[in-house]
């Protein structure tokens, strides 16, 4: 078996995801490393956290520093020393995010290069060869990404073009070194189209299921909405996972659904702009309440970063602009995912998620504000 489902609670799951670049234990949450960097981070830095593996992305790839490239490191892993496995986005994203530069066809998608202007054409098998170029773990499929709609003729639309590519991209999958295609279930939030969605991809058939298409404009109660008749239609025996997500509450929440595998840019984004996560809850640094602050982010924290360097030292950092800033936060941060993850898996294993949630929203409900 490559997942086995070792306890469960309700209905999380605590697992192991067998790779070929090694194992890695659920639920998990990935570090976006889109053009092979997590930004701010040394790739050592990433190990030393506790990541077993990280998300990279294909269109970005694709385009700097190509294929040629990496085929001649033999992929990403040589070409960034990252020992570990990688799941890859297709680019589906890129056609919601860089829609201005887009003209979608029934077989792929019209680009304009968002670097330099140069036009490809992103097909389910070209997205394949580059993922097969990168050589990724886990590979995802091509799909239809849309913003939050209520249109439900655009909605339907973008699903029934979805299902289309994941099977051109399943017949185009360079079934080698034990790597993983996931399948993604589109719909919006109409429970109909997601129900149609999941059950046609299933037929197909895929090494995982990811629920894409939320956290794009919905709000967190229909994402939760979403999420809480989407994931029951999922196979029990594969993993699952929720693309593009998200904040922690998010992340607690969609594993008390069931939830498997988590990626998102947030928690290296805010650590860029000076936010911090922590078990206290979010600190805005920024805040001139901070400057003469000589206690650190959280003093109780076993983490040596969160607890060493003094609010006002990393206040004056941002103050200055000083690059050590962002990566000091983002170290904090990366950190507190992780850990978060691991005390999920921990009362998955005890039978206690529901009183470890309690205690961290308890603390959370006690945090200062941003």
């Amino acid at each position: 078996m490559t997942f086995e489902i070792k306890k469960t609670d309700g209905k999380a799951r605590n697992g192991i995801l067998k790779l070929p670049n090694g194992m890695v234990e659920t639920p998990v949450f990935m570090p976006v490393g889109t053009q092979g960097t997590v930004k701010a981070m040394f790739t050592e830095k990433l190990e030393e956290i506790g990541f077993k593996i990280i998300l990279a992305n294909t269109y970005h790839m694709f385009l700097r520093p190509g294929c040629e490239v990496l085929d001649g490191f033999g992929g990403l892993n040589n070409f960034m020393k990252w020992d570990k496995p990688i799941l890859t986005d297709s680019g589906g994203f890129q056609i919601m995010s860089l829609s201005k530069l887009t003209k979608i066809h029934n077989d792929g998608v019209h680009f304009q290069s968002h670097i330099d202007g140069k036009k490809f054409y992103l097909t389910p098998k070209l997205s394949m060869e580059i993922q097969n170029s990168i050589g990724s773990d886990i590979q995802m499929v091509l799909d239809q990404c849309i913003e939050y709609d209520t249109d439900i003729t655009l909605v339907k639309n973008a699903m029934s073009l979805s299902l289309k590519w994941a099977e051109l991209s399943k017949k185009s999958f360079f079934k080698k070194n034990k790597r993983k295609l996931f399948g993604i279930v589109q719909g919006g939030v109409n429970p109909d189209l997601r129900k149609f969605s999941a059950e046609e991809t299933i037929k197909i058939g895929f090494d995982g299921y990811a629920i894409g298409g939320l956290a794009v404009g919905e709000g967190q109660k229909l994402m939760l909405q979403t999420l809480d008749y989407t994931v029951p239609l999922l196979p029990i025996d594969k993993p699952r996972y929720l693309m593009g997500v998200g904040t922690p509450q998010d992340l607690l929440e969609a594993v008390r659904r069931g939830v498997d595998m988590f990626d998102c840019v947030m928690p290296t984004r805010a650590g860029r702009h000076g936010l911090a996560y922590t078990s206290n809850g979010k600190i805005n640094i920024r805040n001139s309440k901070y400057s003469k602050d000589h206690s650190p982010i959280n003093s109780n924290s076993l983490c040596p970063v969160t607890s060493k360097y003094s609010r006002a030292y990393l206040h004056h950092l941002f103050k200055s602009k000083e690059i050590l800033g962002s990566m000091i936060l983002t170290y904090i941060n990366l950190q507190y995912y992780d850990d978060l993850m691991i005390q999920l898996r921990k009362a998955i294993h005890d039978q206690k998620l529901d009183e470890t949630m309690n205690q961290i929203y308890e603390k959370w409900d006690k945090k200062e504000n941003i």
